[in-house]
């Protein structure tokens, strides 16, 4: 190997910055809140359902619940975690970090909700550690931005200004059209929501997040208008994730909506990232095709954690008919899901 090919890979493979630390640690912390925060919001829930009206049929019960507010607190820690991270690394390293925290979920559904994990489904959390190991290793350097105003500009070029109109109408049409029909029966409906409008709040979150960086910096960042709407957007976008979140959270199980809603949400928002902060720019095709092969790992061990909870299902549907007796008080079966609808779902 000549030295100017030695030299080349130097340069692409620099290590991990002082930055790109802070954010891993920020984002694995963001993790295991946001992973432990499904378990105990899942637990108030069904706990405020038994004596009022569901979440998943439209009922807010659950706000008299102190259970689901100390999930609710969890979760509010774990992405002020997160907020910080994105400040500091770019979203590409960050959002797949989310995989820990299904992990997290998995594990605790299993041992609290009694939820059921395969062999297979632990085969899946290792594949999500193995991806996130690889994205960390190749994710891009941050990009270097000295004022919000940059970051708006960013945000208004005509290709983050037509994914964001593209994620708006399909957000309308998923309110409009699908939830009334099909989102007491069908996951993806509920998750579609989070995600999409996820993309966008990440997008805002890091923007928010650069702006007060720099203030603490002393560049005060306060004083331009970009940063009190990106403050407007990240509410209306959270308070809009939380709400369907919830829905899905009370309708399906918990070790199904974990992955289905990280799969979206992470590659939407990646998808959105590339196009905004232009990530893959500052990367040659190697270490873009070794950041794909990881995301693909995570993405076959989230698989791998929603066909077992199928299998699972499967293997258990006699001893369910057996117990549904003992389930009636609180209209769940042993694995998380309304009984009114495993009934239908069940093939005869």
């Amino acid at each position: 190997m000549d030295e100017s090919s030695v030299g080349s890979w130097r340069d692409s493979y620099r290590g991990v910055s002082s930055d790109n630390v802070k954010g891993l640690v920020l984002a694995l912390s963001s993790s295991f809140f946001i992973g432990a925060s499904f378990i105990v919001k899942k637990k108030g829930l069904k706990k405020a359902g038994s004596s009022g009206v569901r979440a998943g049929v439209g009922g807010y019960s659950y706000l008299y619940e102190p259970l689901w507010w100390v999930g609710m607190i969890a979760m509010i820690v774990g992405e002020i975690a997160n907020f910080a991270a994105y400040a500091f690394a770019p979203a590409i390293l960050v959002t797949p970090l989310g995989a820990l925290s299904i992990i997290i979920s998995a594990a605790l559904a299993h041992i609290i909700l009694r939820e059921r994990l395969h062999i297979f489904g632990m085969l899946g959390c290792v594949l999500c550690v193995v991806g996130s190991t690889t994205i960390v290793l190749h994710a891009p350097q941050e990009r270097v931005i000295e004022s919000v105003a940059e970051v708006w500009d960013l945000a208004t070029e005509p290709a983050f200004l037509l994914y964001a109109a593209l994620v708006l109408v399909a957000v309308f049409v998923l309110v409009v059209q699908f939830v009334p029909e099909y989102g007491q029966t069908h996951v993806m409906v509920y998750i579609g929501v989070c995600s999409l409008v996820g993309s966008l709040s990440v997008m805002s979150v890091k923007a928010l997040g650069i702006a007060l960086k720099l203030t603490f910096e002393g560049m005060n960042q306060l004083i331009y208008p970009q940063t009190w709407i990106f403050t407007m957007i990240v509410l209306v976008c959270v308070i809009t994730q939380m709400n369907y979140l919830n829905k899905a959270l009370d309708t399906f199980n918990t070790a199904v909506v974990s992955p289905i809603y990280y799969v979206m949400f992470t590659s939407l928002t990646i998808l959105a990232s590339v196009i905004m902060f232009k990530d893959w720019d500052r990367q040659n095709p190697t270490q873009i095709v070794t950041e794909i092969c990881g995301f693909v790992t995570i993405l076959s061990g989230t698989f791998l954690l929603h066909k077992t909870k199928d299998a699972v299902d499967g293997s258990s549907g006699s001893i369910q008919m057996r117990m549904s007796k003992h389930s009636d008080e609180n209209a769940y079966d042993p694995e998380g899901m309304p009984l009114r609808r495993q009934d239908n779902m069940r093939p005869s």
